[in-house]
Formats: C-alpha cells, sequence, structure tokens
C-alpha cells in the first residue's frame, strides 16, 4: 500500500496520511446533512437524499485515491446544489428529475472533454496571477464558510449583509477558543492539530450541553429506491431547458478546473510552471464523479475545497482519499455519532485552513494592474457570490479585456479567449430573475 501511493517521494507518511484523511472527513461530513436538506427544498426526498450524498462522495473519493492518487475528497458541491433546488426547482418550476438530466449531461460532456484533453489544455493556458488568485479566493472562501458556521459573523439586514454574531453565545465562544488552540497546536507543530483541535471541542460541546449527544450510535442507512436512476435525460435536452444545462455544465467546469489547481497549490503539487502534473486524472475522476452522482440521485459532485484541511494537516497522496473514503462509508451507519461534530468545531478549522492558504497572494503583480485588477476582481467575487464559479469566472472575463486595452493582447493565448468565451456564456445565460 505505502509503495503504491509513492510515500518515499512525497516525504509522507502513514501517521500524516490518516490524520490528513480524518481531518478532511471532519471538514466535509457536513455535506452528509446540509446537501439532503438544501435537496429537500426543491423536492428531493430527503432521507434517500442522505443515501446518494454518502455514496456518491465515497465512491468518488475512492476514485481520487486509487486512480488519481491526490489527497482531495470528493462530495456534493455547495452552490450547484442550491442553484438546482432554489433557482432550477423552485423559481423556474421545474421537477427534481429533470434536474438530475442536466447534471447528467454535463458530467457525460466532461468525460467526453476530459478524454480528449481539452479541459487540461485549457487549464494551462490560465495565467499565472489567475492561479494565484484561485488559491487566494478559495481560503478566503472557506474561511468565510467557517466564520458562519461558528456563528462569529451572522446575515445582517439590507444594507449591511453581514454582522458579528453573538460572540456571548457559547457556540461562538467555542468556535473562537477552536481556532486559538488549533492555531497554538500548529505553532507548536503538534502532529494532528486540526483533528486535535475539531475532537477536543466536540467533547467540550457535549459535556456542556453546547451539541446534543448522538441519538444512537448505529442506523441503517435509509434507502437510495426514490431517487435511483429517477433523471429525466429527454426532458433536460428539451429545448427550453438548454440554458440551465449550459449554466450546470459551465459552473461544474469552472468550479472543477479552479479548485484543483487552488487546492493543489496549497498541497505544494504544481510545477514550475503553476500546472498540476497530469491534471487529466482528478478532472476525469471529477467527471465520473458527476455522472454517478446524478445516477444516485444527488447533484454536481467533485473536488472539495475542505481538502485543505486534511492537506495542512500533513495529506500529500492518495492514501488519505482512502481514508476519508472508508470514513464517509462508515456514515452509512454511524451517521448519528459524525454529524453530531458541531460546526463551530468544523467551522473553526476552516478558519484556520482559510488563513493559511492566504500566502499565495503575495506573488501577485501588484505593479501590473492589467493582471491585479483581474486577480482581485476573482478573490472578491469568489467570496462575496458565496460562489467559486462566478468569481473564476469573472477572472476569465476581465484578464483578456484588460490586455486588450493595454495593447498587451500578444500576450493572450487562444486558450484564454476560449475561456472568456465560456465565462460569458455563464454570465449571459444564468437566470438572474428566477433567483
Amino acid at each position: 500500500m505505502k509503495i503504491f501511493f509513492n510515500f518515499d517521494s512525497l516525504g509522507t507518511n502513514y501517521q500524516k496520511e490518516i490524520l490528513g484523511g480524518l481531518t478532511t472527513f471532519f471538514a466535509i461530513a457536513y455535506i452528509i446533512i446540509v446537501n439532503p436538506a438544501i435537496l429537500e427544498k426543491g423536492g428531493f426526498p430527503r432521507d434517500a437524499s442522505v443515501t446518494a450524498t454518502i455514496i456518491a462522495a465515497a465512491v468518488g473519493t475512492l476514485l481520487m485515491a486509487f486512480y488519481a492518487k491526490r489527497p482531495f475528497a470528493i462530495a456534493p458541491y455547495m452552490g450547484e446544489n442550491a442553484f438546482i433546488a432554489f433557482t432550477v426547482c423552485i423559481g423556474m418550476g421545474y421537477r427534481w428529475e429533470t434536474a438530475l438530466g442536466a447534471v447528467f449531461i454535463g458530467g457525460i460532456l466532461f468525460i467526453l472533454i476530459t478524454a480528449v484533453r481539452v479541459r487540461s489544455w485549457l487549464s494551462r493556458a490560465i495565467p499565472d496571477s489567475l492561479k494565484l488568485s484561485f488559491a487566494v479566493g478559495i481560503g478566503f472562501f472557506i474561511m468565510f464558510i467557517g466564520l458562519n458556521e461558528t456563528g462569529i459573523i451572522r446575515l445582517g439586514i439590507e444594507g449591511a449583509p453581514v454582522r458579528i454574531g453573538q460572540l456571548s453565545a457559547i457556540g461562538p465562544m467555542l468556535g473562537i477558543f477552536t481556532v486559538i488552540l488549533i492555531s497554538i497546536l500548529m505553532i507548536r507543530r503538534i502532529p494532528g492539530s486540526i483533528v486535535i483541535g475539531i475532537l477536543t471541542t466536540t467533547v467540550i460541546a457535549f459535556i456542556t450541553g453546547a451539541a446534543k449527544w448522538p441519538a444512537a450510535l448505529i442506523s441503517p442507512p435509509p434507502s437510495i429506491s426514490p431517487l435511483f436512476l429517477e433523471l429525466d435525460i429527454s426532458g433536460a435536452l428539451a429545448l427550453d431547458f438548454l440554458p440551465v444545462v449550459l449554466v450546470v455544465f459551465i459552473l461544474d467546469f469552472v468550479d472543477t478546473m479552479g479548485t484543483l489547481i487552488g487546492v493543489s497549490a496549497r498541497a505544494g503539487l504544481l510545477d514550475e510552471n503553476r500546472n498540476l502534473p497530469e491534471i487529466e486524472k482528478p478532472m476525469m475522476v471529477d467527471a465520473i464523479a458527476t455522472v454517478t452522482g446524478a445516477l444516485l440521485g444527488t447533484t454536481t459532485t467533485g473536488t472539495f475545497i475542505e481538502s485543505t484541511a486534511g492537506i495542512e494537516a500533513g495529506a500529500k497522496s492518495g492514501f488519505a482519499s482512502l481514508v476519508t473514503a472508508i470514513m464517509l462509508l462508515l456514515c452509512l451507519f454511524l451517521a448519528p455519532l459524525f454529524v453530531a461534530v458541531p460546526p463551530f468545531a468544523y467551522g473553526a478549522a476552516l478558519i484556520v485552513v482559510g488563513f493559511l492558504m492566504l500566502s499565495p497572494i503575495k506573488d501577485i503583480p501588484y505593479d501590473d494592474y492589467s493582471e491585479l485588477f483581474p486577480s482581485v476582481a476573482t478573490i472578491a467575487l469568489m467570496s462575496f457570490t458565496y460562489n467559486i464559479g462566478f468569481g473564476m469566472a469573472a477572472g476569465f472575463v476581465l484578464y483578456p479585456v484588460f490586455k486588450l486595452v493595454s495593447g498587451r493582447f500578444r500576450e493572450l493565448s487562444w486558450g484564454s479567449w476560449i475561456l472568456f468565451g465560456i465565462a460569458m456564456l455563464l454570465f449571459i445565460f444564468y437566470p438572474y430573475e428566477k433567483i
């Protein structure tokens, strides 16, 4: 097993990989509850969604472990699930079966363009400054998620969209405690700092009553039959539904590309040209995972940004993904135990990881406005739209525009213009009025 995952060349070991895999699991475990809750709003059967979410995440993460051999977890994307539930199903009135058909079609298209290496070619066409901004933007995004999960910040009112949380409440207080605890442990270079922080706070939460003890340790998984193979592909191919298919496709396209580059940058997996070697493999895993997820009954599935938590804990190989996948499969029977981890515990871990992902910001060329403005726009919109794909798409649009007006169009490749066109299609066809 150690030879299969090439530990020696990566400078890792079983202890680091297991800790990394466990950390990633705890960071993504919330999706088991949150994804079905969101999809239920769009008509998806909630209990079956729990099982579909777990199996889709586990299958994708196992593929990432053994085929791509990367320390990345796979799970249904936040943002895309909300788009399907609130915009497509509620706002536009389409059936969830038809929405799943769109996800399936998008996944098939991804498999095809990945197989002919179009996606990897386009990833190499992304300018270095935008690649740096992806890593930084993901850092701010997951920090923002963590601040919300811990209750340190809350939704505000019109004109002031966010506000400080009730810091005197036990949840935010424990969230702040966990941030400080993990930070101290990392400063002292204690192995497994993030896992120690999450588990310590979880135990304290149980004892103090800030979180409920698990109702049960073992429970059988709900039947997946209400969702399995219920997708409506013919309905998704209807002419009036094609804009939805296009948006689903483009959101996944930019999300996957940017997330892989941003997370790989933090993992130190990029080469001297800031490209991810053999990027076709994790891209193909994402594509297969999306198709598998649609067949199982869940939305677009791909590389999760919370994988950076495991990377910070030491994960470098696919063995960490194997550990995460095993934990996900255990959730089929031990879900009440794992989902009992309170949000202020794993949210604090995301805040710390967000801190650590900001270092590439120093390498963005601040003296070159044609590079700086698209990069800053990408970073800002990734967080402020609460959607990684929109931020990345903004960068793809603005970069060639600023190069063109600065008279430096010769610096642009054909790939840059193709990315510009793809991103423009997203902004043109996104159904804003249905939000």
